[in-house]
């Protein structure tokens, strides 16, 4: 009987090893591309609070911009690692996280720069992390503009409220970083719940400035904002009234009102509002509304004329903000309703 081979794992093992290196070389000499569309580019916070960099786009490149967006950049590298990159692209994974840090690029004296965006990315860590090479991108530069910004006394201003509105700011002015020989306030938005805090007691917020659209920089000084009292600030007004009918689709066209008080009883109605509010709602087409339901069709003859309270109808947006609000309550009406019957055309005897 003969005896077996002694199996040599040594070789076996070499074997193995040098078939493996040779699927991976030949991955790696495979090179694929795969192109990315929408690449964000930002403008990293510069450590310099003096320093202002965005990116100047459009025709005349007049308009700053904190970030751009590349409409193509072309990678290429292994078929394993684009097939891996792209998946993750494809789930809306990839984040290359693209800053331009003007430190970095150079940028920190005031002038206008051309950035050779392909450079850029080939020297960005993000993607060399990603095991492929920039091959191309659109497009190929941009203009970066760089400020330099000046510590300056600005006054601050709020907004969300009224321009009748009394407001008091402590401090009413503050320090901030802004273009030299440019008009810049400081700015405090107050939202609705701020506003009736505000009439009670004083609210602390963070002001900003904003040196483009969409480029806004928090000042390091809060502010404190008081709100006079609402009734300090509404003005009674004696308003003509329209009175309007509502009528669900069931009603409408099929019966009309009759009203049993005397017109002027609802002429005029009496509030208190801001010079803005009351212009909107004097201006509107109806003050008052009477609104109809359906059950008044059917409600019998020995209870009628029905009697119902008229509606303000205010403005949404100032009665929200509580810058209008009735003096007395609305009027009461009496009034019944009458079918509309349709004449027949052409009939006749």
């Amino acid at each position: 009987m003969a005896m077996a081979k002694k199996v040599n794992f040594g070789k076996v093992s070499i074997v193995v090893f040098l078939t493996a290196l040779i699927w991976v070389w030949a991955d790696l000499s495979q090179d694929e591309e795969l192109t990315l569309t929408n690449v964000v580019v930002e403008v990293a916070k510069s450590s310099d609070p003096a320093l202002w960099v965005s990116f100047a786009v459009g025709e005349e490149e007049v308009s700053l911009q904190s970030s751009v967006t590349l409409t193509t950049v072309i990678l290429k590298g292994p078929a394993s690692y684009v097939s891996k990159i792209e998946r993750l692209n494809n789930k809306r994974g990839l984040d290359l996280g693209l800053f331009l840090v003007p430190e970095q690029q150079g940028m920190t004296q005031e002038g206008v720069r051309t950035l050779d965006v392909l450079d850029f990315l080939r020297r960005s860590a993000k993607i060399r992390d990603l095991g492929l090479t920039v091959e191309s991108c659109e497009p190929q530069t941009l203009t970066v503009r760089v400020r330099e910004l000046a510590r300056t006394s600005v006054p601050v201003e709020c907004l969300g409220i009224d321009s009748s509105v009394r407001a008091t700011l402590d401090p009413p002015t503050v320090e901030a970083y802004v273009p030299q020989g440019e008009a810049v306030s400081a700015t405090i938005w107050l939202t609705t719940e701020e506003r009736n805090q505000a009439r009670n007691a004083a609210v602390e917020k963070t002001p900003y400035v904003e040196l483009a659209p969409g480029q806004r920089r928090d000042v390091s000084t809060r502010v404190k904002i008081s709100l006079a009292p609402a009734d300090d600030v509404l003005d009674e007004q004696r308003v003509a009234a329209t009175l309007g009918f509502c009528f669900s689709p069931n009603l409408q066209g099929k019966y009309r009102v009759k009203l049993e008080n005397d017109p002027t009883e609802w002429a005029s109605v009496y509030i208190k509002a801001t010079p803005l509010a009351y212009r909107t709602y004097a201006d509107a087409p109806y003050q008052l509304i009477l609104y109809i339901r359906d059950q008044d069709r059917l409600v019998k003859e020995a209870d009628l004329p029905i009697r119902r309270q008229l509606v303000y109808d205010f403005p949404e947006e100032p009665l929200r903000k509580e810058e209008i609000r009735a003096v007395q309550p609305a009027p009461t009406v009496r009034f019944t309703l009458e079918p509309i019957v349709e004449a027949t055309v052409g009939s006749g005897p």
